[in-house]
């Protein structure tokens, strides 16, 4: 065999192996090669990579390394890529860090707030404006012949709130209504409710200023039935693996973005707000969401925690 032949052979074979090794891995100090993060691709992919491309580019000059964002279709396969180390951090919603922490070693780093306090939003159960549905009492009375969607298992304001919220009230959502399903997503849940699809859906009001102010829907097209406590809004994690010094470096970068690169930050919160607003990324803490773990622990029927 010719000696050119040999060395193709092996060139081969090693970009095999390096192709298959995993891109999440660690060395032995903890340190990534390439900083991987999984986000939640939503209903509107190219929005959602709009709104993560900045930070991506920030953090790969303030880490210097390439980072990866890794876009899932829901929040269970993004607590599933951090259960299987194939990212080293994650944009999660509340519930699904409640989810995730259960058996995964994580550590919140980040929240959006300001004063010193985290940002807080509301779960809230809608229907559509020319129903006869106008009040919770007429969906406890009617609910045998009322159809009803959550967003996601894994969402805090689309499923866990509204349907321990229900539970409160009488209603098991598996066995009360005509029909329980889940939509997929916030867009989908208020356009099933908008359509007529379902009788009444489950999102939060941050997503109805969202989609009003793009003009996604009119504002007499939807009308609240129940408004929730407010919930600390989502976290951002890291795996605990994963270097400490690293860590710190990768929380400091979020924390001072509003001071290096405040059209970063400002891209980011146009999408999720209405208005303006003076938040910006603050340290978090796992017991902002105990109240939350205090709800998922109480709703028994519900299998993603217990």
């Amino acid at each position: 065999m010719k000696i050119s032949v040999v060395i193709s052979i092996v060139a081969l074979m090693f970009l095999s192996i390096t192709g298959c090794k995993n891109k999440a891995a660690l060395d032995d100090k903890g340190m990534p090669q390439t900083l991987m993060i999984a986000v939640f691709g939503g209903e509107n992919p190219g929005l959602v990579k709009n709104m993560y491309e900045p930070i991506r580019k920030y953090l790969e000059k303030k880490m210097g390394m390439p980072v990866e964002m890794v876009y899932t279709g829901d929040y269970t396969a993004v607590i599933e890529a951090l259960k299987a180390q194939k990212v080293h951090m994650a944009y999660l919603s509340p519930f699904s860090y409640i989810i995730a922490s259960k058996n995964t070693s994580i550590t919140p780093i980040i929240v959006l707030g300001a004063d010193g306090k985290p940002s807080l939003y509301h779960s809230n159960i809608i229907a559509r404006k020319g129903s006869s549905i106008n009040s919770m009492a007429d969906v406890k009375a009617h609910s045998k012949n009322l159809t009803l969607c959550f967003v996601d298992p894994a969402s805090a304001s689309g499923h866990l709130v509204p349907r321990a919220y229900l539970n409160s009230i009488g209603l098991n959502p598996d066995t009360a209504f005509k029909e329980t399903m889940f939509a997929g997503g916030h867009l989908a849940s208020v356009y099933s409710v908008k359509s007529g699809k379902v009788d009444i859906g489950c999102t939060t009001g941050m997503v109805l200023d969202i989609m009003e102010s793009r003009g996604m829907i009119k504002k007499d097209d939807i009308k609240i039935l129940w408004t929730s406590d407010p919930i600390t809004s989502d976290p951002i994690v890291v795996r605990s693996d994963l270097n400490k010094e690293f860590t710190k470096k990768l929380q400091g970068a979020y924390l001072t973005m509003g001071k290096d690169a405040p059209e970063v930050l400002h891209n980011y919160l146009k999408v999720l707000l209405k208005e303006n607003s003076n938040l910006s990324f603050m340290v978090a803490q796992d017991s902002f969401y105990n109240g939350l773990r205090k709800i998922a622990g109480g709703v028994k029927d519900l299998k993603l925690v217990n």
